[in-house]
C-alpha cells in the first residue's frame, strides 16, 4: 500500500513538473506571426510582456539583420533574447535622423518626445518647427557626423538612424558611448504602402501599435480605392520625370516607389522597364530622344516656374510637355526654413501622392479634388 501511494505521489509530481515546464515554455516560445503586411524591411512579433522588432534590409543588399526587444514595464525577456538591444517602452524621448521619420511622430501625437535632429532647417512640419523655435529640439549637425557631445547630454531613450551601406561609424560610436540606436530602413522600400507601414515601427516604440495600425489601415484603404479609380482611365499618358543636375539627367529607376506609383496611377513612365530603386543618370541627348513627345513632365522639384527651367537650360523648351505647359512640380510647398514638404511627408502618405498623380494624368476621374503636393508650373 505504501509503495502504491508513493507511485501515485511520484506520478502527480511528474505531471505538475511537466505542466510547469510547459507553461514556462509557452511564455517564451517565439511565435512566427508577423504583423507587417507590405514592408519587406522589418517585422514585428508580439509576446507577453515584450515585442521583437527585426530590421532586415536597412540598406540595399544588406547581409545582416538587426533584432530589437521592446520590453514593457513588467515584461520578462527570455534569456535567449537578452543578447539583443533591449528598449523599455513606451519611450519618452527620441532623436530621429531623417525627415521621413517626422510624420510618424506627428500622426501618433508624439511630437513632444522629439529632442534632437540633424539639419533642423530641413523639417517642414509646423508642429515640430514650433518646438525647434522654442529650443526644445536640439540641432545635431551633419547626419554622417552627429554631435556626440550634445547627444550624450540629451540622453535620448532611443536614436533612430539609417545607413546607406555597411559603414556606419557615427552610429557605431554612439552605441559604444552607451546610447541606444535602432536602424530604420523605410527609404529602401519599393512598395509605396510598404514605406507607409513603417509607422508601425514607431507605434511599437511608443506602445501604440493599435493606433499605428488604425492610421495605416486608413491610408491603405484610400490608396487601394484610388488605384481602382485609376484603372477606369481610357488613356495612358506618357511621362517624363526629373531634370538636369550638373550635366546629368536624374530620374527614378523603374522599380523605385515613385515609378511604381506612376504605373498605379495608370501612367506610362518611359523608363518603367529599368530595374533598381535609386536614380538613373543619363545624358540630355538620351532623355530627349526618348521623351521629346512625352505628355506629362514631373520635375525633380528644383524649379518653381517654367521660366526658371529655361533659365537653367534653354533646351528644356524643346520638349512637348514644356511647350504644352504640362510640367508639374512638388517644390512649391515648403516649411518656414525651406524644407520641401514632399520629401518629408510623401513616403508616409502614398494615398495623397497617388491621388495627386491620378488628378494630373486623368483629371476627369477625380473631379473637384485639389492636389495636395503637386502644382502645374506657370
Amino acid at each position: 500500500m505504501r509503495f502504491f501511494c508513493s507511485v501515485i505521489v511520484s506520478a502527480l509530481l511528474t505531471v505538475l513538473l511537466i505542466q510547469c515546464k510547459s507553461e514556462t515554455k509557452s511564455e517564451t516560445v517565439i511565435s512566427s506571426v508577423n504583423t507587417i503586411r507590405y514592408a519587406r524591411g522589418f517585422s514585428i512579433q508580439n509576446y507577453k510582456g515584450y515585442s521583437m522588432v527585426t530590421v532586415k534590409n536597412p540598406w540595399p543588399n544588406a547581409s545582416k539583420t538587426y533584432t530589437y526587444i521592446l520590453k514593457e514595464k513588467k515584461g520578462i525577456v527570455p534569456d535567449s533574447l537578452k543578447q539583443n538591444l533591449i528598449i523599455p517602452i513606451p519611450i519618452q524621448t527620441i532623436v530621429v535622423t531623417s525627415t521621413t521619420h517626422i510624420p510618424s511622430l506627428e500622426m501618433l501625437d508624439e511630437v513632444p518626445s522629439l529632442i534632437g535632429f540633424p539639419h533642423c532647417d530641413y523639417i517642414s512640419s509646423d508642429k515640430v518647427r514650433a518646438r525647434i523655435e522654442a529650443g526644445k529640439v536640439k540641432e545635431l549637425g551633419n547626419n554622417q557626423d552627429l554631435n556626440t557631445e550634445i547627444l550624450l547630454d540629451l540622453q535620448p531613450n532611443i536614436i533612430i538612424g539609417y545607413g546607406i551601406d555597411n559603414k556606419n561609424p557615427t552610429l557605431d560610436n554612439l552605441q559604444k558611448s552607451g546610447l541606444k540606436v535602432i536602424l530604420n530602413g523605410d527609404w529602401n522600400e519599393e512598395n509605396a504602402l510598404g514605406k507607409a507601414e513603417w509607422i508601425k515601427f514607431f507605434g511599437a516604440l511608443y506602445g501604440k501599435q493599435k493606433q499605428a495600425e488604425a492610421l495605416f489601415n486608413k491610408i491603405e484603404k484610400d490608396f487601394l480605392k484610388t488605384t481602382a479609380i485609376a484603372k477606369l482611365a481610357k488613356t495612358t499618358p506618357t511621362i517624363l520625370a526629373g531634370d538636369m543636375f550638373e550635366d546629368r539627367w536624374y530620374l527614378p529607376k523603374g522599380t523605385s516607389w515613385g515609378s511604381l506609383l506612376l504605373k498605379q496611377a495608370n501612367g506610362n513612365y518611359l523608363w518603367q522597364e529599368t530595374s533598381g530603386t535609386g536614380s538613373l543618370s543619363l545624358s540630355f541627348e538620351t532623355v530627349f530622344e526618348k521623351a521629346k513627345s512625352a505628355d506629362i513632365w514631373i520635375t525633380s522639384g528644383q524649379f518653381s516656374s517654367l521660366q526658371e527651367m529655361t533659365d537653367s537650360n534653354p533646351h528644356y523648351a524643346k520638349f512637348d510637355a514644356y511647350t504644352n505647359k504640362n510640367v508639374f512640380t512638388f517644390s512649391r510647398k515648403k516649411g518656414k526654413t525651406g524644407g520641401i514638404l514632399y520629401y518629408e511627408l510623401a513616403p508616409n502618405r502614398p494615398d495623397l501622392v497617388l491621388k495627386d498623380l491620378v488628378k494630373i494624368l486623368h483629371p476627369e476621374l477625380l473631379k473637384g479634388y485639389q492636389p495636395f503636393f503637386f502644382e502645374k508650373l506657370k
